[in-house]
């Protein structure tokens, strides 16, 4: 058995030496030719039959003692590599590297020596390959440095077409995206515009191809007939296509194209495809990246800076960084004035909340969330003014209407209460005058019920009107009727032309406006004065204006008087008793007639409300 094993090792050598792409000449120690393998046979020109047992004849006689001192050297230990001259059997001398060595039998015998031949030339064409391949990888450490550089995905990929026949001496290139079951080329170097955004189908591309043998890269030669439906070239005289694919976030995303028309295409080259193609599907997961946080990025900033909410980023130092157009809304500190400081009002810990009112009397909700990762303070704040006056309102409608109502029942309850008991013992003068006292409370009841239930359906969108042409000069005169007689402190002046043209209205919701707004004029000039309505046409519109000389209101109640619930701020809003709720009535009885109702400051003092209903039977009116 250990000879069968020692004559398959033989036979193995045999063949290593035989199957070599140098030449191998092993001579005896008297220098006779012991083998002499096809390489040598090819290289010196000499058969092996004609060499074996005899001295080869291919040292030059000037290099004869180089050659014996070359043995001599390998004899005592070593080996020797040397460029130096050998004869052909033409008698050429051929320009050879010569590695040799010693042969020794296994128990260290000399037995002869072993010498491996390789044309010089070969050398330098290694070393003219590996100076070059060293070249094109520096550059393309270079031509990296500048794809990854680029941001925009357009930008990387045309940058990508552009090295790759830089790098790989290719006649033109390009990159096609895969795209599904298709190919787009979406950029390309030295080939026709005209072709970019072509697309072509992946099963019968050079792409499915390479993906189908699951390489990275590929070379196709052949005719350019048949290479030209396999790619978007219009290159003449393309006879190579090399294909390296790029993946981007692990999967193919692409693929780079080398045509090769004049120059030719070989190991060097694919290599260089194969990295190139490695660093593009990196810069392209890079560019994706990128836009993606571009995206993300903008995204956020237009929710930052598009939110009603006020919201500020502070650092972790607690300075503001980032102050968003509604801060400054609601605040009234422009970014400039806050970015470096810390937030002009006071923080509740993180993920608790906090309710406080600004100098400006502004009162705003602030939340804050901390962002663990950096340290940073993200602040979201909004306006809550109108809630906390509207929960204000309320609470002063409740005990508005728990006081309005108990005035008028306790003098209701009292009077009926001395009637029974007292009835027998009263005059009928007496007891008349406490029925009437009973029977004006009882209606001031019934009035406040109908504001507080108009309002209700005010607020509701119920109200119901029959909308017509009325005439508005009319109900002006008999709300003003009797005024003169109410008050000794105060003068009536009506000024209502015969001529007034009717209104588009509701009779009875423009009489309860009519009301409210002459009631109003009288109960907030409380020390008496002139009370005016006036009356006019206006284009399309009839203005009723109704004057006092009271206490006014102020310009930031002008509007509020017309919410529920709001009465003009005079110090004391007790005052003057109500509810609230007869201008939120006046002005929403007047809109559903197609009207407006405002109030506005009287030159001398006092307010005037101003009322106008568009005119009947005109462009716009309601019918």
């Amino acid at each position: 058995m250990g000879d069968d094993r020692a004559e398959s090792d033989e036979g193995i050598g045999r063949a290593v030496v035989a199957g070599a792409p140098n030449a191998i000449v092993a001579l005896d120690r008297d220098q006779a030719v012991l083998a002499w393998n096809p390489a040598a046979e090819r290289l010196f020109g000499w058969s092996a039959e004609e060499m074996v047992g005899r001295r080869p004849p291919v040292v030059p006689e000037e290099l004869t003692a180089e050659h014996n001192a070359v043995l001599e050297r390998v004899r005592t230990g070593g080996q020797v590599s040397l460029r130096t001259k050998r004869f052909r059997r033409d008698g050429s001398l051929l320009d050879v590297r010569v590695d040799t060595s010693a042969l020794r039998s296994e128990a260290g015998a000399l037995l002869g020596y072993v010498s491996v031949y390789h044309l010089a030339q070969d050398d330098e064409s290694a070393q003219d390959r590996v100076v070059r391949r060293a070249r094109l990888v520096r550059r393309l450490t270079d031509v990296v440095a500048d794809i990854n550089a680029e941001r925009e995905l357009p930008a990387v990929l045309d940058r990508i077409a552009a090295s790759l026949t830089e790098l790989t001496g290719a006649d033109a290139g390009g990159f096609v995206l895969i795209e599904g079951d298709r190919l787009r080329l979406v950029a390309s170097h030295k080939l026709p515009e005209s072709l970019r955004d072509s697309t072509a189908h992946m099963r019968t591309s050079l792409v499915g191809k390479l993906l189908r043998t699951g390489r990275t890269v590929m070379l196709e030669t052949g005719d350019q007939a048949r290479l030209d439906e396999l790619i978007w070239s219009q290159l003449p005289g393309l006879h190579t296509i090399a294909l390296g694919l790029a993946t981007a976030g692990g999967r193919p995303y692409g693929a780079l194209y080398a045509l090769f028309a004049k120059h030719k295409a070989g190991h060097v080259e694919l290599e260089l495809l194969e990295l190139l193609a490695g660093h593009a599907g990196i810069a392209v997961g890079n560019a994706m990246a990128y836009q993606e946080a571009v995206r993300q990025r903008a995204h956020q900033r237009a929710v930052f800076d598009a939110s009603a909410d006020g919201i500020a980023v502070l650092d972790d130092r607690g300075r503001v960084i980032q102050w968003n157009p509604a801060a400054t809304e609601l605040t009234g500190f422009d970014a400039a004035e806050v970015i470096g400081g810390p937030p002009p009002f006071e923080l509740p810990a993180p993920g608790d909340k906090l309710a406080l009112q600004l100098p400006s009397g502004a009162w705003l909700d602030v939340l804050c969330a901390e962002i663990v990762e950096t340290g940073e303070i993200v602040v979201d704040f909004r306006d809550v003014t109108r809630a906390k006056e509207l929960e204000e309102a309320k609470d002063l409608f409740l005990a508005t209407t728990s006081h309005e109502l108990r005035t008028p029942i306790t003098v209701v309850q009292g009077f009926a209460g001395t009637l029974d008991a007292r009835w027998d013992g009263m005059t009928d003068t007496e007891r008349r005058s406490a029925v009437h006292i009973i029977a004006e409370r009882a209606r001031s009841l019934g009035k406040l019920m109908d504001n507080l239930l108009l309002g209700s359906r005010a607020g509701a969108g119920e109200l119901t009107l029959r909308i017509e042409g009325i005439d508005l000069g009319e109900l002006l005169r008999a709300a003003t009727l009797g005024l003169p007689v109410l008050s000794d402190v105060h003068r009536v002046e009506v000024i209502v032309p015969e001529d007034l043209p009717p209104v588009s209205g509701d009779a009875l919701a423009t009489d309860i406006v009519l009301g409210q707004l002459l009631e109003n004029a009288f109960k907030y000039s409380p020390d008496g004065g002139l009370i005016r309505v006036e009356a006019w046409a206006d284009g399309d519109w009839v203005v009723v204006v109704v004057d006092d000389e009271g206490v006014g209101i102020a310009p930031a109640s002008r509007e509020r008087v017309f919410e529920r619930f709001v009465q003009a701020d005079t110090g004391d809003r007790r005052r003057f008793g109500g509810v609230g709720l007869g201008l939120y009535i006046v002005r929403s009885l007047a809109r559903a007639q197609g009207g407006e109702v405002s109030a506005h400051p009287r030159q001398g003092g006092g307010t005037r409300m101003r009322l106008a209903l568009r005119i009947a039977d005109t462009p716009g009116a309601l019918t």
